[in-house]
C-alpha cells in the first residue's frame, strides 16, 4: 500500500522573546530567522520548509504576540494572529522558566478562537526547575483540548525529533506546496537585511533596537568578479540614536558592518563589498506612509 503524502503549515505562536525563531532553524537544522534577546526581534512570517520523502511540513515562525502601543506592533501582532487561522497545526510555546504568563493567556485565548490542533510545546527545560513542568501542564490542561504537551530546549536540540515526529502524526494528507529545494519564501534581500539588523540588535541596547529598520539598496555581483556589493541604509527614529549606530568615529557602524560582512560571506560564499550608512526617519513605527516606506505592510 502506498503511503499518503502529507504536507501543511504549522505556526509556531507565543510571547515575544519565548525562542520561536531559535525552534524554526533547529527545526530545520539551518539558521533560517535571526535571534537575539530582545523582545519582538521577529517583525514578519517566516517560512521554514521541511520536506522529506513522505511529506513536506510549512513551519511558520511569528512575531511575538503582545499588547500593542505602535502600529508596527499592531501590525506584527496581526500576522501572527492571521497565521493561526491559516494554519494546520499550531505550536503553542510557553517557557517553562517563567511559567504561563498573562500574555500567554491572550495567546490562548486566540487558539480558542482559531480552534486548531495544538501542541502545548514547554521551553528551556535545561535551565527551568523539572518541578514547574507538571504544574504548567495541569494548569493548562483544562483550558484546551491540547493534541499533546512536549517539553524541549530549543536551543540545544532536547527532545526535537520527538517535537518533529509528533508533527509527523498530527500533518494532514496534502499535496505538495513548495519545490523540495526550496527551504524558505524570503530573499537572499531580506535575509541579508535582517543579518544586518541581527547585529545591531545584538551591539545595542535600551531604546536603539526596536527603533532600527534596515533597507537594502543595492545587492549585486560585479561583472567578473566574485564580489557581492550590499548598500544598506539603516533607519531610526532619533539623532541620538543615527549618533550610537555611527560611533565615535565610525566604530559602531565599522562593527556592524564587519560582523554582517562575515556571516552573509559564509551564507553566500562569495567576498561582500559592504557600505551602510545611517538615516533618521521620525517615528517611523507609528507613521503608515513611513512604514510602507520601509516594505512594512
Amino acid at each position: 500500500m502506498t503511503e499518503e503524502y502529507q504536507s501543511g503549515f504549522v505556526a509556531i505562536v507565543g510571547k515575544p522573546n519565548v525562542g520561536k525563531s531559535t525552534l524554526l532553524n533547529t527545526l530545520l537544522n539551518q539558521k533560517l530567522a535571526i535571534v537575539s534577546n530582545k523582545p519582538e526581534t521577529t517583525r514578519d512570517n517566516i517560512l521554514g520548509i521541511l520536506t522529506t520523502a513522505h511529506r513536506q511540513v510549512i513551519f511558520v515562525d511569528t512575531p511575538g504576540i503582545h499588547k500593542p502601543h505602535l502600529l508596527l506592533g499592531r501590525l506584527m501582532v496581526n500576522k501572527a494572529s492571521n497565521s493561526l487561522l491559516g494554519a494546520d497545526l499550531v505550536i503553542f510555546l510557553v517557557e517553562m522558566t517563567s511559567g504561563i504568563s498573562a500574555a500567554d493567556r491572550i495567546i490562548l485565548e486566540k487558539i480558542k478562537e482559531a480552534e486548531k490542533p495544538v501542541i502545548l510545546v514547554l521551553n528551556k527545560i535545561d535551565i527551568a526547575k523539572k518541578s514547574k513542568l507538571l504544574p504548567v501542564i495541569d494548569e493548562l490542561r483544562g483550558e484546551y483540548a491540547f493534541s499533546d504537551f512536549i517539553p524541549i530546549c530549543a536551543l540545544s536540540g532536547d527532545n526535537i525529533e520527538v517535537l518533529k515526529d509528533r508533527i509527523f502524526e498530527l500533518l494532514p494528507v496534502g499535496a505538495k506546496h513548495y519545490p523540495d529545494e526550496q527551504v524558505t519564501d524570503k530573499s537572499d534581500i531580506f535575509s541579508a537585511a535582517e543579518i544586518i539588523r541581527e547585529k545591531i540588535l545584538q551591539l545595542t541596547r535600551e531604546e536603539v533596537p526596536h527603533s532600527v529598520a534596515v533597507i537594502i539598496e543595492r545587492f549585486s555581483k560585479r561583472e567578473k568578479k566574485e564580489i557581492l556589493d550590499i548598500d544598506t541604509v539603516v533607519y531610526v527614529e532619533r539623532e541620538s540614536q543615527k549618533a550610537i549606530i555611527i560611533g565615535q568615529k565610525g566604530s559602531m557602524a565599522k562593527e556592524i558592518a564587519t560582523l554582517s560582512r562575515v556571516e552573509l560571506e559564509e551564507r553566500f560564499k562569495i567576498k561582500i563589498f559592504m557600505q551602510l550608512r545611517v538615516k533618521v526617519l521620525k517615528n517611523w513605527r507609528k507613521n503608515e506612509l513611513s512604514l510602507k516606506k520601509l516594505g512594512i505592510e
